[in-house]
């Protein structure tokens, strides 16, 4: 009975491992060819069979995708969109949060219920409401518009996110804050955000993230060549190089290299964060 038992587990771990390692090559081996072929002459792009070590490797595809197409002014607009929707989705959402997991004002229930219902709205069906608005605002063929509406775009959840977190922090040491005349705004700053650091890292990634690769919205409101974000210039650059793997595939890689760097900066925190949350959900 109890070799049998050891025998099944031991089996469903290595049947569990296999399915890992299986779907882990699946998600990782298109990023490794990508990135093998990114560092290719265009002439072996598509050579067969394809060999994941380029045999004369080669950075010439990074150097012309740098530097054709305004491919520079694309990226560091797409960095200021997504810093700055970061820092100010950040700082409004952990008010909010803090707001309704702490303060205590009528219609707070109804609010956070109309702040869900937002979620519910598929983001495609907002899209011309939200042009007619951006026209109105003035805020067309802006940075500052597209920060504008990712912004609100993600206010709703990560309120939801940071609230569900900043009700566990223990009420003992708001207390303690009261008791030596703390008013909630240097209970916020002073004590829910530094412990709330994993839950915020987790919401900044996520964050970064939807403004770094929106698409949708960016096609929509910006016309003006000089505003466009790097997603536009991927697509106007593959329609361009579309026959030049190489080229297409260095630009890729470099619009993925700030999402991986975000990610590898704050690994720590944002494994906190999900373990947090899975562990109080």
């Amino acid at each position: 009975m109890i070799v049998g038992s050891v025998l099944r587990m031991r089996t469903m771990l290595t049947v569990r491992l296999f399915l890992l390692s299986a779907g882990v090559v699946l998600m990782i081996l298109p990023f490794v060819y990508m990135l093998s072929t990114s560092f290719k002459p265009n002439r072996l792009s598509l050579e067969l069979p394809p060999r994941f070590l380029p045999s004369h490797p080669t950075t010439a595809n990074y150097v012309d995708a740098w530097t054709s197409n305004d491919f520079g002014r694309y990226f560091f607009n797409s960095v200021v969109v997504a810093l700055a929707t970061t820092a100010a989705s950040l700082i409004l959402a952990s008010m909010m949060a803090y707001a309704f997991a702490r303060l205590a004002f009528p219609g707070s229930r109804m609010l956070f219920a109309l702040l869900m219902l937002g979620l519910m709205v598929p983001t495609i069906m907002l899209l011309i409401p939200q042009f007619v608005l951006a026209k109105k605002l003035m805020l067309l063929d802006s940075l500052w518009g597209l920060v504008f509406f990712y912004t609100g775009a993600n206010i709703a959840l990560n309120t939801f996110l940071l609230r569900s977190f900043f009700r566990d922090i223990p009420t003992e040491l708001e207390e303690a804050m009261v008791i030596d005349g703390a008013g909630p705004w240097a209970r916020y700053w002073r004590l829910v955000l530094p412990l709330s650091r994993p839950a915020l890292a987790t919401v900044g990634i996520f964050t970064f993230l939807a403004s770094w690769d929106e698409f949708t919205w960016a096609l929509t409101s910006v016309s003006d060549p000089d505003k466009r974000t790097l997603p536009l210039a991927i697509a106007l650059f593959q329609g361009q190089h579309a026959t030049s793997w190489g080229l297409v595939f260095a630009a890729s890689v470099i619009a993925v290299v700030p999402v991986v760097a975000v990610f590898v900066a704050f690994q720590r925190q944002f494994v906190s964060g999900l373990a947090a949350g899975a562990i109080k959900g």
